[in-house]
Parts: structure tokens; C-alpha cells; sequence
């Protein structure tokens, strides 16, 4: 048996995500084993999304995170590793300087990417996952909504959007981004495929799957099933919410917001399902990696 060991680190407008996974060979099989999952909720799109830039106090945790993850790539003997920011980072004025800092201090390199890759990337790991059927897309993001349309296994086009939970309840406009949204929606979907299914990606319709009460084997729910646990949601004060539904606080306050944006693409793309793989761009970096050092497709999960 061989195995081959790979990082991801995830650095997202809400919270920064890290995980060493292990590829173990056997026989022609492989299987992906998590070793270690760190989410922290450092939300840099708070910062940025007023701002412009990473505010002094946030740079200083974020370099001491990155410390501590290159540390943790180094005692787990990582073989490869790939790290990547999104919204926050890409549009923050300091955020390539910030990004430079990190290698220079630490080693660490980081890609900023942008809304296209970060679509291509989760892509990797969604596609293989569909049936040969029309879908949309969706994944709503802190600071960015990603729309993907698929069809028979193959997308056909991709638009990143200004718009996400933590921006949202930064009071960022977002009428104009929703406008944008449904005119994309129009060019590409409306009136030409009969049946459309949403698939919804990211740390917020994951939740809303769970307070929706649905069994771990039925990863799909109904517009309306959204639209139901987003009104229990918004029954409960925000301390309420983090208390009695156990919510973590930086999910409590994002979740309404994220919601809506999700509810919002499906009404316009008259999509009546969407499915919740619990997959996210962590997932699609480990399987660039795994293709990236091991040229094999037959993938397992454990």
C-alpha cells in the first residue's frame, strides 16, 4: 500500500479552512482519508468590503493562522500543498502585499484566484458527482456567487458575481448584482432547457440542508424546503440562534442573507430542486492535487 499526503488551505471572505488529507493506494483503489480539518472564522470580507483593504488587527491573525498552518505542513511531512484566496483577498488593496508577506516570512505561498478558477476548481469534484442531466450551479461564497451551468457532464458557461453573505450584511448594495444575475440567467437558461436542477455549494446551504432535517442519503431539497428553514431562521434572535440552533456566530448572522441569494437564482432559473453534495473548493484543490501527483481516476471517499 502507498500513500501520498496533501493540504489544502481555503482563505474565504467568512473563514479560512485547512486540511491535510491522505491519498492511500491499494490495489489499483484509492481512497482520500482526512487527517486534520481546521475552519477559522476570521472574515476578512468584513474589513475589505468596507475598507478596501485587511485592517492591521486582521493581518496580524491572519499571519499568525498562516504561521500556524505552515507549521502543521510541516509536522504532518505534507508531500504537496495548495493555497488560495478568493473574494476578500482579490479585491483587497493590501492583498497581494499581504500575500507576498506570508512567503517571505513563512515559506507559504498563496495563489489569489480568481471567481472563474475558484468555479473551476469546485467544478472538479461537483462533475464527477451528476448524472448526465441539465444544472445550475450555484455557490454563494462571502464575498462572491459563483453560477455554473452544466449539461451532460460538461459546462457550458460560468459568470462570477459581486455578491455574497458577509458582503450582504455589510449593507453592500446588491440590487444591481441580483439584476446582473437574472439577466445571465436569461442568455443562458431561460426558455432553453426544459429541466434545470440547482446544485448548491458552500458552508450556508450545507447548514440549511441540516436544519431542514433531511436524512444524510437525500442531499437534495425543494425551494421550498429553503424558503421554509429561512423563515425558522429569521424566528430567532441572533443570540437565539447561536444558542438554541447551535449555530457557530460567524454562520448565525450570514446564513438569512446567503439564503436569499440561493432562493434567488432558483426562482429566476425556475429551478424547483437543488442538490447539496458537501463538497466545496477544499474538496476541488485536493482532487487538483491528486491529479496533479497521481496520474489515476478511480477515486474513493472515506
Amino acid at each position: 500500500m502507498s500513500n501520498i499526503r496533501l493540504a489544502a488551505i481555503d482563505i474565504g471572505s467568512n473563514a479560512i479552512r485547512f486540511q491535510v488529507t491522505n491519498v492511500l493506494s491499494y490495489e489499483g483503489q484509492h481512497i482520500f482519508k482526512r487527517l486534520e480539518y481546521i475552519r477559522f472564522p476570521l472574515r476578512l470580507g468584513e474589513d475589505v468590503f468596507k475598507l478596501k483593504k485587511i485592517g492591521s488587527e486582521k493581518e496580524d491573525k491572519f499571519l499568525r493562522l498562516m504561521h500556524s498552518f505552515k507549521l502543521l505542513l510541516d509536522l504532518y511531512e505534507v508531500d504537496d500543498y495548495y493555497a488560495c484566496a478568493t473574494s476578500a483577498m482579490r479585491e483587497a488593496e493590501n492583498g497581494y502585499k499581504i500575500v507576498e508577506k506570508v512567503n517571505q516570512l513563512f515559506g507559504l505561498k498563496i495563489k489569489i484566484i480568481s471567481g472563474e478558477t475558484e468555479a473551476e476548481l469546485i467544478n472538479r469534484v461537483v462533475l464527477k458527482k451528476l448524472d448526465p442531466q441539465n444544472y445550475l450551479h450555484i455557490d454563494v461564497g462571502g464575498g462572491s456567487t459563483e453560477l455554473n451551468l452544466i449539461s451532460n457532464g460538461k459546462k457550458l458557461a460560468s459568470k462570477s458575481f459581486k455578491i455574497g453573505s458577509v458582503r450582504s450584511i455589510e449593507q453592500i448594495e446588491s440590487t444591481d448584482i441580483l439584476d446582473n444575475i437574472d439577466n445571465w440567467i436569461r442568455q443562458y437558461i431561460t426558455g432553453k432547457y426544459k429541466v434545470i436542477t440547482a446544485i448548491g455549494t458552500g458552508g450556508n446551504i450545507n447548514k440549511v440542508h441540516d436544519l431542514a432535517n433531511k436524512r444524510k442519503i437525500d442531499r437534495s431539497l425543494t425551494l421550498k424546503d429553503v424558503q421554509d428553514v429561512q423563515t425558522y431562521v429569521e424566528g430567532f434572535t441572533l443570540e437565539e440562534r447561536i444558542f438554541k440552533l447551535q449555530l457557530n456566530h460567524d454562520r448565525a448572522d450570514v446564513i438569512i442573507p446567503a439564503s436569499h441569494i440561493y432562493m434567488h437564482v432558483m426562482k429566476s432559473a425556475k429551478c424547483r430542486k437543488i442538490l447539496v453534495p458537501d463538497v466545496g473548493l477544499k474538496d476541488g484543490v485536493m482532487h487538483m492535487l491528486y491529479e496533479r501527483n497521481i496520474k489515476d481516476t478511480e477515486v474513493g471517499f472515506k
